[in-house]
This record gives structure tokens, sequence and C-alpha cells, in this order.
């Protein structure tokens, strides 16, 4: 039993030692970037790029599932509330539920798959192929052009792409309310608006622009520090979606918790 334990104690000093080495890795790549990010050459082209395929080819997933998750909440909501006779409620209901949590959350989550497993795969494979390593050689700076153009592109597309799935959520919401309690548009977006303040607005735009930073920098960094062959590849881009998501839950936490007690003040 002595001999077994001795075994264990390197295995688990090499894992420690390579759980802080990718902290301090990942910590000086941020720094990196925000060095980077505010010096010239700008790639003003670039970052055009990255937002278009970024915020237009995502288009299509992002209206069909704010669309379905509008209308599934919905009809979830309205039992619980025609139990106490409140089904006039529903519009501010859906309305602070999606404002304040679900359309950031939702369309954060598909973008980490989408967007976060693109961007580690496109610069893994990048780094396999050396590309990255003929980019340096050609005078190019490939961390300017690939990291820093990404992470902007996904850090103001983001809150774009949130404020245009809170809106496809409520008109999907909408259309199952007039369907079943015959409210108007006027009268369906009149509750929505008075439900909700700024600050949950400024709120939901300030945690999707963190989203949007996270998505872009897990990705960029996992696809820069991929391991060689195809194999690593697929790491990589599987990594930045679990590290993203599981980013975005702890980002979400803390900032509801912020939020909250600057509500209560």
């Amino acid at each position: 039993m002595a001999e077994e334990s001795d075994d264990r104690k390197p295995l688990l000093s090499k894992k420690i030692d390579k759980f802080f080495t990718g902290l301090a890795d990942a910590w000086n790549f941020v720094r990196r970037f925000w060095k980077e990010v505010f010096l010239p050459p700008y790639e003003f082209k670039e970052v055009v790029h990255q937002c278009y395929r970024i915020g237009v080819e995502s288009l299509p997933l992002i209206s069909l599932t704010g669309f379905i998750v509008g209308i599934v909440f919905t009809n979830q909501s309205r039992p619980s509330l025609s139990e106490f006779g409140a089904t006039s409620w529903l519009p501010s209901l859906i309305s602070i539920a999606v404002v304040r949590a679900m359309g950031p959350l939702v369309t954060a989550l598909i973008a980490a798959g989408k967007v976060g497993s693109s961007i580690g795969a496109e610069i893994g494979s990048m780094k396999v192929t050396e590309q990255i390593d003929a980019m340096e050689v050609s005078a190019t700076n490939p961390f300017k052009f690939l990291v820093v153009t990404r992470v902007i592109a996904t850090t103001f597309m983001i809150p774009i792409l949130v404020l245009y799935t809170d809106f496809v959520a409520l008109m999907g919401s909408f259309l199952n309310v007039n369907s079943n309690e015959l409210v108007s548009l006027s009268t369906f977006f009149f509750q929505v608006f008075e439900s909700i303040s700024f600050l949950d607005i400024w709120s939901s735009v300030l945690k999707s622009l963190l989203f949007g930073f996270t998505i872009g920098i897990v990705g960029c960094y996992k696809g820069y520090h991929s391991s060689k062959g195809t194999e690593g590849v697929g790491r990589a881009a599987n990594s930045a979606v679990v590290i993203s998501m599981f980013l975005i839950f702890i980002e979400e936490l803390l900032v509801l918790q912020v939020v909250n007690a600057i509500r209560i003040l």
C-alpha cells in the first residue's frame, strides 16, 4: 500500500503542476490580448469578416431557438398562472424571464457550441498545419490577425444576437398568447415594456459582452495551444465548448448577485 501511494504522489503533483501552469498560460494569453488590441496595425477588414461569420451566419439557428424558447416557456407558464387566475400576467412574466436570463443565457450557450467550436477547430488546424508559424516567418503577427479580431467580433456580436433573440422569443410568446388569450400586439408589448427596467436591459447587454469575450478568448486559447495531429484539433474544439459553457454559468451567477445587490439599493 505504501508503494502505491508513493507512485500516485508524482502523478498527482504532475496534474497539479499542469493545472496551475495552464492557468498561468491562460492569464498570459489574456494579458497579451489586452496589450495587442490597442497596438497597430488594426485589422478592421478581418474584424468585419468575423462579425459577419459570427452574427449573420448564426441568425437561422438563433432565430429558430429563440422562437421555440418563447413558445415553450409560455406554454409551461400558463398552467401555473391559470391556477390563480393570473394568465393576464403572462406577458410580464415572459418579458422578465427572457430579458433578464433566458435570452442572454440561451444565446451564449448556442454561440459557445457553434462559434466557440468553430474558432477552436479553425485556429487549431492552422496550428497543426504550421500556418501560424508561416505567418510569423512572413512578418505577420498571427496573434493580432487570428486572436484579437475574433475576440473583438464575439464580444460585440453576442450582445446584438442577444437583443435579437429577446425580440424573437417575445414574438413567439405573443403568437402563443394571442392564439389562447386573444391579446393584441400593442397590449402585449405594453405589458412587456412596463415590466422591465433599464437596469434589466443594461445588465443583459453587459452580461452579453462578458459572455462574448469569454467565448472568443477561450476558443482562441484552446486553438492556439492545441496539440499536434487531428486528435488535438478535435480536443481543442471540444474543450473550447465545454470550458466556455462552464464559465458562462459561473459568470451568470456572479453577475446575477451583483445586479440583485444593485436592485436592492
